[in-house]
């Protein structure tokens, strides 16, 4: 029932996706992921602040590799928002689960630690074809640029959560992660829109005026990622692994009908189709993954039962 709260924080970063996409006529994507990362910095100040936690670290420069890897995807990804259909772009960033997959799978490769699955291979191969099958038919030639965008914004974010395991195995608590990639998402957000502003074609503007409805858009940006998260964080920490891994690729359907109610935007067949071989490829590979993991930690079990029995025998 934990896992649950995935479905919550996927439907949550769709409505983050529709509050991005209508404040792009607003502010540039730099600003954008600036005022992100400021609203969720405060909010998680406030919450540890309350709950006694601390923010002193023994890894700053781990913590500034995820900030400036997740800071970078979550910009490119926001960026292709101006050009992409709302599901599009959400499904494209949606596949860093299967390059999770796929950089681990060829680590473990390359150093002999997993054997050659050509079901899982089949199932990457697959989310490419995917990929094809969602792009031609749904996006203009003038569009493929962002189309490219969404996806390396996918690479990158894999990247920024294996980071987020990596600090995890060091100790280092989900609040702590999220407040130091807030602090640098706001920090590197703010530096890139005054360089933007003295680019040649710019209109020299690097903090735009606020609106109402900008003011009302980024604050609900900030508020949906930050509970997202949590939420996200609270599904993997009591949930089952493979329903709350599966479960978040409820968030490209919530997109999908927020795509058609806002903006019209309908798929053709071919591109529901791209979705669909996607999303299956994604949940084989979390499939594989998941096992991969069960395997490993059998296979401890099996040695510590064999040292344990040899010491007492």
């Amino acid at each position: 029932m934990q896992s649950l709260w995935m479905l919550f924080a996927t439907f949550l970063f769709s409505l983050m996706g529709v509050c991005v996409k209508l404040v792009s006529e607003d502010y540039s994507t730099p600003e954008i992921v600036m005022y992100r990362s400021l609203i969720g910095a405060i909010f998680l100040g406030c919450m540890v602040g309350v709950r006694g936690g601390s923010f002193k670290t023994a890894y700053p420069f781990q913590h500034l590799w995820r900030g400036v890897v997740g800071a970078t995807a979550f910009g490119l990804w926001f960026f292709s928002f101006r050009g992409l259909p709302l599901a599009t772009a959400m499904t494209l960033n949606y596949m860093s689960p299967i390059w999770i997959a796929g950089i681990l799978f060829g680590i473990g490769l390359y150093h002999g630690k997993v054997r050659f699955e050509w079901k899982l291979v089949c199932a990457i191969v697959a989310s490419f074809a995917g990929v094809i099958l969602l792009l031609q038919p749904t996006i203009n030639a003038n569009q493929w640029q962002s189309g490219m965008i969404a996806l390396v914004s996918g690479v990158l974010a894999a990247l920024a959560y294996l980071q987020v395991r990596h600090l995890g195995d060091l100790g280092e608590p989900e609040y702590r992660v999220v407040f130091y990639f807030c602090m640098i998402g706001t920090m590197g957000g703010a530096i890139i829109s005054v360089v933007c502003a003295h680019l040649p074609g710019s209109d020299g503007i690097a903090f735009h005026s606020h609106s109402i409805k900008g003011i009302v858009l980024l604050t609900l940006i900030g508020i949906f990622a930050a509970v997202g998260q949590m939420a996200m964080t609270r599904a993997y920490h009591l949930g089952k692994t493979l329903v709350t891994a599966n479960l978040q690729y409820s968030g490209i359907v919530f997109s999908s009908i927020w795509g058609i109610l806002v903006w019209e935007d309908f798929l053709g067949w071919v591109g529901w189709l791209g979705i669909v071989v996607i999303l299956g490829s994604g949940i084989s590979t979390t499939f594989f993954d998941v096992r991969r993991k069960m395997a490993s930690t059998l296979e401890a079990y099996e040695k510590a039962r064999k040292t344990l029995s040899q010491k007492t025998g």
